[in-house]
Formats: C-alpha cells, sequence, structure tokens
C-alpha cells in the first residue's frame, strides 16, 4: 500500500532520527525554535497527514482514508516515535473537535489555520489529568460514580457571554509546552460533581495562561510534557464545545474510545519495532559459533513476539474500524443509525472492546520490547541502543492515556452494566438450562 510504503520512509528517514536527538537532549532544548520536534511535525504537516481525521470539507480527497489505512499509518507513527506520535495524536484533537462540535465562526478563526498549516505553526494538546486527578478522573466522568472523585482542580464560571477559567493542569499533558491551543476538561464552578463540566477551546496565547517548563520523563521524551496555569483567563461563549449537559458525559465516553483505538495501533507500532530490531539483532549477533537466531530458545521467543504482534494488530484494527462505523458492530447493535460527521455511529462506540484495544496491546508493546531487550543481552542496556529507548517507551505506555488498571475497571464497569449476557443464545435454551 503506497501510504505504508510513505509513511515508513517518514518514519524511517525522519520520526526515528529526530526521536533519537530529542530523547537525548535537555527537556528545556527539545521546545526551542529549530528543534527536531518541529521538523518532524512539520514535516508531517507538509504532506497533509494532520487533515487525515477530519471530515469534509476539511480534508480533501488525498488524505481521507478508510479506518484501516489510519490504522496503518498511526502504526507507522509509533514504528518511529512513540513521543512524536503522541504529539500528532493530541495536535489534532483539538481542532477535529471543532470541525465535529464547533461553530461556524470558531472553524473559521481557529480551525482553518491550523488546516492550512504546513510548517507546524499550530499545535494542539489535550488538558484531561490534574496534580490530584489522573486517569481515574477522567474515567469517572463516566457515570454517577465519578461523584466519589470530588472536585476538579480547573473551575470555570460565565462572565456575561464570557467565561472564566481557574486552576492548573498537571505536568503529564502531553505537548504542553509548546502548544497554542488546548481541548479543554473544566468543572462547573462551585459543583461538586464531576459531572457537571464543559469542554472548551482555549488560545494559549490568552491573558492568565503560563505555561510550565518540559519535564524529563522515563519515556516517550520527544513529546514534550508540561503544566498549564490559568488564573482569570476569559473565553468567549463561543469556545465552548460541548456545554454543561447530560451530553458531557456521553461525549467524554466516546472521546476516550476514540483515544483508545488510536493508541492500541500506535502501541502495536512500538511493538514491532523492538520485534524488528531483535530479529535483525539476532540474525547478526553470533555466540557459540553461530548466530544466535539459530539457537532454538532464540527462535521461540521470536515466534512468541510475532504472535502477540498479530494478535495486537488485529484486535487495534477492529478497535478503530468500529470507531469509523466501518465493521458490524461488536455487540451485534444495528448498523442504520445516522453516522456522525467523524464516523462514530450515533455516539454507540463500545467503551469496553476500545479500553480492551489499548489494554492489550500497551501490555503486548512492553512485553515484546521486554523480551527484544532479553535477546540483545547487555548491548540493550547501553544508550546507544536503540532496545534501550523501546524499552523505556513501552514502559510509559502502561501509564499514558490511562494507566492499564484504570482502564481495564472502566472497561470493567462498562462490561458489568452493558453486557448482554444472552445475546448470542436462544431464548429456549436459556429457558431450558
Amino acid at each position: 500500500m503506497l501510504l505504508k510504503k510513505e509513511a515508513h520512509r517518514i518514519a524511517v528517514e525522519v520520526l526515528r532520527p529526530c526521536a533519537r536527538e530529542l530523547d537525548r537532549m535537555p527537556p528545556e532544548q527539545r521546545i526551542l525554535p529549530g528543534s527536531p520536534y518541529f521538523q518532524a511535525i512539520g514535516q508531517l504537516k507538509s504532506l497533509g497527514y494532520h487533515r487525515m481525521f477530519l471530515p469534509a470539507p476539511y480534508s480533501d480527497s488525498d488524505t481521507q482514508v478508510s479506518a484501516l489505512g489510519r490504522a496503518i499509518f498511526l502504526e507507522e507513527l509509533g514504528w518511529g516515535s512513540l513521543g512524536l506520535a503522541t504529539a500528532f495524536g493530541v495536535d489534532m484533537l483539538p481542532f477535529v473537535l471543532i470541525a465535529m462540535f464547533g461553530s461556524d465562526e470558531l472553524k473559521e478563526e481557529v480551525l482553518l489555520p491550523w488546516v492550512e498549516d504546513t510548517e507546524g505553526k499550530y499545535h494542539g494538546c489535550w488538558g484531561a489529568t490534574e496534580p490530584d486527578h489522573g486517569s481515574d478522573g477522567i474515567m469517572s466522568l463516566r457515570d454517577e460514580s465519578g461523584l466519589t472523585f470530588g472536585k476538579a482542580q480547573v473551575s470555570i464560571q460565565s462572565s456575561g457571554d464570557d467565561w472564566i477559567i481557574n486552576g492548573q493542569k498537571s505536568a503529564w499533558v502531553s505537548s504542553a509546552p509548546i502548544a497554542t491551543h488546548c481541548a479543554l476538561h473544566v468543572q462547573l464552578a462551585g459543583e461538586e460533581n464531576p459531572l457537571h463540566g464543559m469542554f472548551v477551546i482555549v488560545d494559549l496565547s490568552s491573558e492568565g495562561v503560563t505555561l510550565g517548563q518540559p519535564i524529563q520523563m522515563l519515556g516517550a521524551r520527544d513529546d514534550p510534557q508540561g503544566e498549564i496555569f490559568f488564573e482569570n483567563v476569559r473565553i468567549p461563549g463561543k469556545n465552548v464545545l460541548v456545554a454543561n449537559s447530560p451530553f458531557y458525559g456521553v461525549f467524554i465516553d466516546q472521546l476516550l474510545c476514540a483515544t483508545s483505538s488510536n493508541i492500541a495501533n500506535i502501541a502495536v507500532g512500538v511493538a514491532r519495532a523492538a520485534f524488528e530490531e531483535a530479529l535483525e539483532y539476532t540474525r547478526r549477533r553470533v555466540q557459540g559459533g553461530q548466530p544466535i537466531v539459530n539457537h532454538k530458545n532464540v527462535q521461540l521467543t521470536l515466534y512468541s513476539m510475532f504472535e502477540k504482534i498479530e494478535t495486537a494488530r488485529c484486535f487495534a484494527r477492529q478497535a478503530l474500524a468500529f470507531l469509523q462505523g466501518e465493521t458490524p458492530k461488536l455487540d451485534d447493535l444495528s448498523q442504520d443509525e445516522p453516522q456522525s460527521p467523524m464516523g462514530i455511529s450515533n455516539f454507540l462506540s463500545s467503551p469496553r472492546h476500545a479500553r480492551c484495544a489499548q489494554i492489550y496491546a500497551k501490555r503486548i508493546a512492553f512485553e515484546v520490547a521486554n523480551d527484544a531487550l532479553q535477546l540483545s543481552g547487555a548491548f540493550g542496556l547501553s544508550d546507544e541502543s536503540l532496545f534501550e529507548k523501546l524499552f523505556r517507551d513501552a514502559r510509559s505506555l502502561w501509564i499514558e492515556d490511562g494507566t492499564l488498571e484504570v482502564l481495564s475497571l472502566d472497561a470493567a464497569r462498562d462490561l458489568i452494566k452493558n453486557y448482554e449476557t444472552d445475546q448470542y443464545v436462544p431464548t429456549e435454551v436459556i429457558q431450558r438450562w
């Protein structure tokens, strides 16, 4: 496929070299003008890939691809760099959601400049986690169990036709130190229930916004992370994408389905990168008088790695296709409902399947990276090897975009509440038993 070939070329020639350089830089240097970060993101935008997930008319025939094409592209990004793949994803998020839910005025003023950006002038980020509220915080918004979560640390209150924002997002906001716009979760001032919240777009050049310095992370260093502070930040009413309403919880739920499906495919790319590096290393490395790939225990390990990647890929691609409405409902729901602008079928994407795809792919990425490091021996422990970086990146996936534990609990909650045990069994069979 042409898309796969071109995406892999960019991963080889641009993403991986930039990621390696960024990984070794002090955090503060990664965000300076001329940093390899801007070179990589600029290259992706110059080719129009940032428009890939947009609905018409903001994407064109050259960038509109199927769910399979998007999965392939995300996997190649993950193969090249977890950090830059993450940056690509969070960059899109505010603007894709403007395309789906924003007013014509907001689309004209904010979306179109980003769509037409071919240099990487505009960068998005997703303001979800807070100092006291991590993965559990955003997941708690799905239903009334969120009442045990407590107040959010970023609040919003009305001021005439405008809104005023105060508070802080945590140091783990991907791309925050270089972002120009933030898709922000806020709670209504004075409310105890996190379901009484809103989803807004904030121009980070606004008065009262302060961006924290990038921090040094174990993995995914090629995507700068840092805090965002809001002090009486005023935004116009048009910047509200999702108002305080019952739909807010549904919106959060489906947004997490989208991010889970994307991260799952990126994680497959990380796993594949580790496997391919291990395969090439074991072919070259001579020990015991022959290449170690000839030893049976190495062969069994390589096969196990391959098997894990193939199963994770199938799951991740199915989840993304399901999200985009290009495959029958996993729970046998009707396909006759009207489609949303992004192909999410009437907001009926399955949380448990999307979370499970992400959990499984992230777990596999670390297992494969761990096996690859073991096969490479002492060389893999050196920071001169790619094994060392892939191991750190794969480990960070167990926390990024939701910890495995919280994602599992969220999937379990949906499973317990919504799974129909008799959906595939004839009623007379159930009654007979």
